[in-house]
């Protein structure tokens, strides 16, 4: 992995800064560093293969907005969604809050582990990080494990093996409910207000 020192905007991605800064107000622009953040971060990902912050990227987003550079760092080291080292091409986050907990996250870390993931490690082929995190907001649906920006919901030990595997083979499965739910609805379907009011 090289050691970034220098960071800077992509054309495209200069142009997308220029469109997130026009949302705040003039003077207000230090209210744009979390989606500056995420933005920078995202363009490591396309530019490199790997989705994290090095020390030039946040500096050069704290410049842009005229932030001390370590208030900038500060939000960079507070919001897990912010990667400060290189990760792995996927980023396995695996809900392990009481809900997913309740409904088999630790089988889902097991499958996880069988496959060779580490929490808190990189696979040494560069191409998984385990990160086991608090919850993803989709706590009807769990266990729910977020990859990249997919989200897996109503997972089992069969169907994380089955995600993984795919990641893998270089197949992207698909998001959502593993067992084919919409939405929040029950397991099983609607119970309530099943028939249309004219």
């Amino acid at each position: 992995m090289a050691n970034f020192t220098d960071f800077a905007w992509t054309p495209a991605n200069a142009r997308e800064a220029e469109r997130i800064l026009a949302r705040y107000p003039k003077g207000r622009e230090a209210s744009a560093i979390m989606p500056l953040l995420w933005l920078a971060q995202n363009q490591m990902r396309e530019t490199t293969g790997i989705a994290w912050l090095p020390l030039s990227a946040i500096e050069y987003v704290a410049a842009q907005i005229g932030m001390p550079k370590i208030r900038a760092l500060e939000v960079a080291t507070f919001y897990t969604m912010y990667n400060l080292k290189p990760i792995g091409r996927f980023h396995v986050q695996v809900c392990g809050t009481t809900p997913c907990w309740l409904r088999g996250s630790d089988e889902i870390f097991r499958a996880c582990a069988d496959r060779g993931l580490k929490k808190g490690e990189t696979t040494p082929d560069g191409l998984f990080t385990l990160s086991e995190v608090e919850c993803l907001g989709a706590c009807a649906n769990a266990p729910v494990v977020q990859v990249n920006d997919d989200t897996y919901e109503d997972l089992s030990y069969e169907s994380m093996t089955a995600i993984l595997d795919g990641l893998a083979a270089g197949r992207r499965p698909k998001p959502g409910s593993q067992t084919g739910r919409q939405a929040s609805c029950p397991e099983g379907g609607p119970t309530t207000l099943v028939e249309t009011v004219a």
